[in-house]
Formats: C-alpha cells, sequence, structure tokens
C-alpha cells in the first residue's frame, strides 16, 4: 500500500510564496512520474507540474516559469515551489505518484488527501 501526506499549504498574499511537501510512504517502486496537480472550487482537476525519471519536468502554462518542482528520492518526497502566487492559484493542491510495472508496464496511481492553498489580500 502506498500512502502520500502533503504539506505546506496555507493563507498567502497575491505575490508571496509556498512550498509544498509532498512524503510517499508504503511499497513505491518503479517510479515513472511524480506530480502536483490542483482543484479549484466548480472546476477540474488539472495538471499543475509532474518530474519523471529523468528530471524531465512538465508545467501548466499558467503555472511556468513560476513553479517549479522537485524531488528528493531517497526521501520518497517530491516538493512544489510556488512563487509569485495569484488569487487564480487558489486551489486545493494534490501530490500524485505514479508507479509503473517492469513487467507489463501496468500503471497505478496514487493520489494524497490535498493540502488548501489560498492566495488573497
Amino acid at each position: 500500500q502506498v500512502q502520500l501526506v502533503e504539506s505546506g499549504g496555507g493563507l498567502v498574499q497575491p505575490g508571496g510564496s509556498l512550498r509544498l511537501s509532498c512524503v510517499g510512504s508504503g511499497s513505491i517502486f518503479n517510479i515513472s512520474d511524480m506530480g502536483w496537480y490542483r482543484q479549484a472550487p466548480g472546476k477540474q482537476r488539472e495538471l499543475v507540474a509532474r518530474i519523471f525519471s529523468g528530471v524531465t519536468t512538465n508545467y501548466a502554462r499558467s503555472v511556468k516559469g513560476r513553479f517549479t518542482i522537485s524531488r528528493d528520492n531517497a526521501k520518497n518526497t517530491v516538493y512544489l515551489q510556488m512563487n509569485s502566487l495569484k488569487p487564480e492559484d487558489t486551489a486545493v493542491y494534490y501530490c500524485s505518484i505514479t508507479l509503473r510495472s517492469m513487467y507489463d508496464g501496468t500503471a497505478r496511481v496514487y493520489w494524497g488527501q490535498g493540502t488548501q492553498v489560498t492566495v488573497s489580500s
């Protein structure tokens, strides 16, 4: 069983910064990618950023240049540094991890419970 726990969310003024952390535990092997998603009230969940095994990253256009995803493999932890925050960044942020079988390529996706980020003056 895999568990992911996010932390670091909170209330911040526009232009401020936050760093989110996600710590994984359990049977974590063969990581395909780790990522951050967010969901605002009444909106679809959307990709924020992903990081792959070769440290390749992918960002949503709306956050590119402001957010940075990174990971510490030894700690099974992924981070999201968020700078120049805007009110439209307000959402619940979810950590995810995708594990892919080395035998048949089957993917398994796990999610954290989410952490609230509110950007408001």
